[in-house]
């Protein structure tokens, strides 16, 4: 988890400086992301990157964003004990939109009731995902969490398509998703958690939702505004869920709040804020097509970081649950883009 110093170096000093630029940086003409979690996103290859990361490869800034997503994720499960689900999510959502508002500073005067609308929608959306996969990270392994949310945007890819052959991509899918919930959980085959498969797919429903709004407020609102319009109102919206289980973790007798808020802080940067900023300076330098394939690796990231921090070991009816699930996703994009 990322800790505070007191004294920047040079280098420290460059890479706030890039954030700051890359969160501030005007959209390109079909608009930039603009909700909590990616997404197939639009963007262009024109423009430089923001400060020394132009000389990072593209795609290696992308998967060291899916890195960071999953990493704040694991990070944040430990959290679940002393300041609930719901609270975790509404401090890391607070950080995250305060971080934001003050590094892009939206201007909303010059926009519409509906563009407002949208956003708030988003953020609306967005939040409930962001419980609902928490509260799925907290009862089940996060690889099959990580898998079944993203059927979200795997069905909206379908739904979308226009070849019959997209059928077959979707029967895998749903062959990975038959691996990874009928033969239980890792190596032991134990039962998967009910509550916890419901979250799972009710945070699929809300990425599938989120997807649809997501290029419109990307399109209307500069840069990462509209990210931190919808942050800021996903968490007002789970305030009155979050808020006083927060408190209650925070005021606990054998609490230490200070070294809760900072852990909470760490991990907002791990997501939202630095992913985005480096996925927006991959989406300048590569074609989006490259970028819909490398994202499609997400579940896979996910079961490796939840092995990795977590502990978390997958048998293989469930790495090849999570096989399927990717294979179905790269091949409709690949089959979708030609």
């Amino acid at each position: 988890m990322p800790t505070s110093h007191t004294s920047e170096t040079p280098s420290v000093s460059s890479s706030a400086t890039a954030v700051a630029e890359a969160l501030a940086m005007p959209p390109a003409l079909q608009g930039e992301p603009a909700g909590e979690r990616g997404s197939r996103r639009r963007g262009g290859s024109s423009g430089r990157a923001a400060g020394g990361w132009e000389r990072i490869p593209a795609p290696l800034l992308c998967v060291t964003a899916m890195f960071l997503v999953q990493s704040g994720i694991a990070l944040s499960k430990p959290l679940f004990g002393p300041l609930g689900v719901s609270g975790t999510t509404f401090l890391r959502l607070g950080f995250a939109a305060v971080i934001l508002l003050a590094a892009t500073r939206p201007k909303l005067r010059d926009k519409r009731p509906r563009d407002l609308a949208a956003a708030a929608l988003l953020g609306v959306a967005s939040a409930s995902m962001t419980f609902l996969f928490a509260g799925a990270v907290d009862r089940l392994p996060m690889g099959t969490a990580a898998t079944i949310e993203f059927l979200g945007p795997l069905a909206v890819a379908l739904i979308f398509a226009r070849r019959a052959s997209h059928l077959l991509w979707a029967l895998l899918a749903a062959a990975g998703v038959a691996l990874l919930t009928l033969f239980g959980e890792g190596e032991g085959g134990g039962s998967l958690d009910p509550v916890g498969l419901l979250y799972a797919f009710g945070a699929a429903a809300c990425y599938a939702v989120y997807i649809l709004f997501t290029d419109k407020v990307g399109a209307t609102f500069r840069g990462f505004q509209g990210l931190a319009v919808s942050m800021t109102v996903g968490a007002l919206a789970l305030a009155p869920f979050g808020l006083g289980q927060a408190w209650d973790g925070l005021t606990a007798p054998d609490a230490s709040p200070l070294a809760l808020l900072a852990a909470v802080a760490g991990v907002s940067l791990l997501l939202p804020v630095l992913p985005y900023a480096l996925e927006m300076t991959a989406l300048r330098r590569m074609p989006q097509r490259v970028f819909s394939v490398l994202v499609s690796l997400e579940p896979a990231v996910s079961a490796l970081v939840g092995l990795v921090v977590l502990g978390q070991l997958l048998g293989v009816p469930q790495l090849a649950g999570i096989g399927c699930v990717v294979a179905a996703s790269v091949g409709a994009t690949l089959a979708g883009r030609r």
